[in-house]
């Protein structure tokens, strides 16, 4: 029997739980883990995965030129949701089958951005650096009950975190190209994008990166912002236009900015990221032991279907 070689480049693939791992071994696979901690270059996982059957990748860029230069692919499953780095185009035109892990960490996403919208409305991040310094200081926060949030973006994750904002007594706006009913029923009200920023005293970002949301909060849309709004991304960087989120920032058009999401990873210095009224985590919305292991066995299905000739169960086409 033929032995398959799975390459994961997700960098928590095989590391944190074990058992999709295991579940490719018994398949008959020879599985390569990332040995970086970090996401392939394009050169790397071409020098990695040129001679691989299955990718199983994270938040690497799978652009053309690897594709091209991995001959025996057959599958290039996500170990996650988003697919926005992956040239499906090129994938589908080869022959190669997509696949992603949907719904597979929309919880834990929701629960880390009510978690970095807290830690600035309350000042925990600096409240906590000072007392371990021994500094008494007590900030003064701001209260999330009976505020208006702003949900940009109310698929899965952003529902998800609708549910939340429903248990402080939130008042809810929504924005998005369409209604989702669940939303509806939670008690979200759809606006205009520009209404939902003027009025929202948090805003917090969970749409796709496409055509039509790159950038989508630009210059002008960042100065009708409500003045001392917090605004928390945990979807995609490229949603924001980072000179004007800066000059917001200073300006204190916006009171705090926390995001766990970056053009590239690890990222780029940009001087946002030395204000105090900003907060930063390493890409960690989806990371838990449970997401993790739900990640991990959707991947392992998607691709151990593939290798067996049979259509997967989370394909994903370029449209």
């Amino acid at each position: 029997m033929k032995k398959w070689k799975v390459v994961a480049t997700a960098v928590t693939f095989g590391k944190i739980n074990k058992e999709p791992l295991k579940r490719l071994e018994e398949f008959g696979c020879e599985v390569i883990l990332n040995p970086f901690g970090r996401p392939l270059t394009n050169e790397e996982m071409i020098e990695y995965a040129s001679d691989a059957d299955a990718l199983i990748v994270g938040n690497d860029k799978v652009t053309s030129n690897v594709i091209e230069n991995c001959k025996n692919l057959k599958v290039i499953a996500k170990h996650g949701v988003g697919v926005d780095g992956i040239d499906i185009k090129t994938a589908n035109r080869l022959g190669i089958i997509v696949t992603n892990a949907p719904a597979s960490n929309n919880q834990e996403v929701a629960d880390l951005a009510f978690g970095l919208l807290i830690m600035l409305a309350r000042g925990l991040y600096q409240a906590n650096y000072d007392t371990k310094a021994g500094r008494w200081i007590k900030p003064t926060g701001i209260s999330l009950y009976k505020k208006i949030i702003g949900i940009v973006g109310l698929g899965a994750i952003g529902t998800a975190a609708a549910k939340r904002a429903k248990g402080f007594d939130m008042n809810i706006l929504g924005y998005d190209i369409k209604e989702n009913p669940s939303a509806l029923e939670i008690g979200v009200k759809y606006v205009a994008l520009e209404e939902l920023l003027s009025k929202s005293d948090f805003v917090t970002l969970h749409l796709p990166l496409t055509n039509n949301t790159l950038n989508i909060l630009n210059a002008d849309r960042l100065k009708i912002i409500k003045k001392g709004a917090i605004l928390v991304n945990t979807a995609r960087s490229q949603l924001i236009d980072y000179d004007a989120l800066y000059k917001s920032l200073v300006d204190g058009t916006l009171k705090g900015y926390a995001t766990d999401v970056y053009d590239f990873e690890p990222p780029a210095h940009l001087p946002l990221f030395d204000l105090p009224n900003v907060i930063l985590t390493p890409h960690i919305g989806g990371t838990t032991i449970e997401s993790n292991r739900r990640m991990g066995d959707t991947a392992v299905d998607n691709v151990i279907a593939v290798l067996k000739g049979q259509t997967p169960p989370n394909i994903v086409t370029s449209k």
